[in-house]
């Protein structure tokens, strides 16, 4: 099996792959004050939980935008599995040319993402990823990656106004019943949800304009389910990219047949 770690600023996501099918996923907070023996002992008692034990793990690979949590991950892993996990970085071979000015400024995430994209379309995409920050990331027909738009996440959002008003509560993430709310709860959803879902198409729209390619459009992150439902463009949504585009990047990368 393969192991994959997305290390996200507030989630880990991991995959376990056999045979190249996604076969277990699982999510766990990313807490930077964790040692490299607890992120051992999180892993194990999570394949655990799936039943699956520490010599079915023939490989591992790591996407992090985290940088002082990816050494005591791949310590953790080196721990528990006796694997030397490939970690995502400007000298792995992606297959995917990188057009931004400093390449080690783009996120680890935002290139597995256009890996995953542009495997997956095999044409000019988009990438929106609802995460911490929502990204939205440019792959031309040509496989290179452009560039893209951060915005701060619809957490983050929401987080950073509850603090600074005081006469609000913290809401469920939801749609509301209709665009016009008619208790504060609804009218803080409508902002969000209805609000993401207009920044998105309208992004969208002037990014194609810019690029001047047609271009496929693919959404993921815990969110995109939800924020997809409420706009015009987000028709494709994938909440497995990431974890799909280590995959491919393992394949790409690997030395031996030990990768699944």
């Amino acid at each position: 099996m393969l192991l994959a770690v997305d290390i996200g600023n507030t989630n880990l996501a991991v995959g376990l792959f056999e045979s190249g099918q996604l076969v277990h996923t699982f999510r766990a907070e990313t807490v930077r004050a964790r040692t490299a023996d607890e992120y051992a002992v999180v892993l194990r008692q999570m394949l655990n939980l799936r039943g699956v034990v520490a010599d079915q793990i023939k490989a591992a690979i790591i996407a992090s935008v985290v940088p002082p949590l990816t050494e005591s991950i791949a310590q953790a892993i080196r721990y528990g599995y006796q694997r030397e996990p490939l970690i995502v970085g400007p000298d792995v071979e992606t297959g995917i040319t990188v057009m931004y000015e400093n390449v080690k400024e783009v996120g680890a995430d935002r290139i597995v993402n256009a890996v995953a994209a542009y495997q997956r379309f095999k044409s000019g995409v988009i990438v929106v990823d609802f995460g911490t920050a929502t990204t939205f990331d440019c792959i031309s027909p040509r496989a290179e990656y452009l560039g893209g738009v951060i915005v701060p996440g619809v957490q983050v959002s929401l987080d950073g106004l509850l603090n600074r008003a005081a006469k609000l509560s913290r809401i469920e993430i939801a749609a509301p019943p209709a665009v016009v709310g008619r208790s504060t709860t609804h009218s803080l959803q409508s902002g969000i949800v209805h609000g993401y879902a207009a920044l998105v198409d309208g992004l969208i729209g002037k990014l194609e304009a810019e690029l001047q390619f047609p271009c496929s459009i693919v959404a993921t992150g815990g969110l995109a389910p939800l924020i997809a439902a409420h706009t015009e463009r987000l028709t494709v949504v994938d909440e497995q990219l990431t974890l799909e585009g280590l995959r491919l990047l393992h394949e790409r990368n690997a030395q031996g047949p030990s990768s699944a």
